[in-house]
């Protein structure tokens, strides 16, 4: 029997589980407008944690984009916005900030009939904007999602508009938690410095594990063993960190013996003003994106 055969097989079985799953279980319809990265990865989180995919549309105009959402979790996926809104419970908006007014503005009677809870995870946009676009008072929530969420492990924060129930914000945390650990920001203001932290946060990390290796290598560490120790020593202080009740400066202090080599490290950090370039970077990113807010928002 060939691959396409077993695949096949597979699909139908896949269908028929969830056709005896929708039938035991409720579950609000929810529509996610944009089938890239993110967008699929949250599609791909809930369905992992147990939501079918009978519950769950996605609309794209990009014909590959559709394709790959489909063909990777066999949920209903059309070009037309429209049609993906009916009947939904729950609309994501996972399209670039720059897309959001146009997507926004185009979907809004259809949003204004149905109102449903909106979720935007488009970086920048604020609730004021997405209901002056929308003409009238949803229930809106912003999520700033980082890209660990295509594997699962993103951190996302989220703020809800004042008349967001009780309900709907659990529904709304319970979406982005299928894709890593969430927390709720009260001052929207202050997504700007989430998105100069956890958004933008992974780049920082992504530097630091990158100069680290090739340092290693320079000193004569074969380059594989140079990454896989960067690697594992990365994902191994993550751990400790988030695992313990000290918090990282008390961690590091433990680690830091006096006279030995990390005390000889750190020396030359403090030099080199790590502490105030990191500081520097996220006043910069934080600076910028409430330019791009300002910028995106300004029609």
């Amino acid at each position: 029997m060939g691959r396409s055969s077993l695949r096949q097989i597979d699909k139908l079985a896949y269908e028929r589980l969830l056709g005896e799953t929708a039938e035991t279980m409720t579950t609000s319809k929810i529509t996610v407008i944009g089938c890239g990265n993110m967008g699929r990865s949250l599609v791909g989180g809930l369905i992992a944690d147990g939501r079918p995919a009978s519950s769950l549309c996605a609309a794209d105009p990009d014909a590959a984009q559709r394709q790959r959402m489909q063909s990777q979790f066999w949920i209903e996926v059309v070009a037309d916005n429209d049609a993906a809104l009916e009947g939904a419970d729950v609309v994501i908006f996972a399209v670039k900030p720059q897309s959001m007014k146009a997507v926004v503005s185009a979907a809004a009677p259809r949003l204004r009939e149905l109102r449903p809870l909106i979720l935007s995870i488009a970086a920048g946009i604020r609730l004021h904007d997405i209901g002056r676009w929308l003409g009238a008072d949803l229930s809106l929530v912003r999520a700033m999602p980082n890209t660990p969420a295509l594997i699962r492990a993103g951190a996302t924060a989220l703020c809800a508009a004042a008349n967001v129930s009780a309900a709907q914000r659990d529904e709304a945390e319970q979406i982005v938690r299928a894709v890593g650990s969430a927390l709720w920001i009260d001052d929207e203001n202050l997504l700007d410095v989430v998105t100069a932290l956890s958004g933008s946060g992974p780049a920082y990390f992504f530097l630091l594990m990158e100069t680290l290796e090739k340092a290693a290598a320079e000193l004569g560490l074969p380059a594989e063993q140079a990454r896989v120790l960067t690697l594992e020593t990365a994902l191994g202080a993550a751990r400790m960190a988030l695992a313990g009740d000290s918090d990282p400066a008390e961690l590091r202090r433990q680690v830091t013996s006096k006279g030995g080599t990390t005390e000889a490290a750190m020396r030359v950090l403090e030099r080199a003003g790590l502490a105030r370039a990191f500081g520097d970077a996220l006043r910069a990113a934080s600076q910028r994106a409430a330019e791009l807010a300002r910028t995106y928002g300004a029609e």
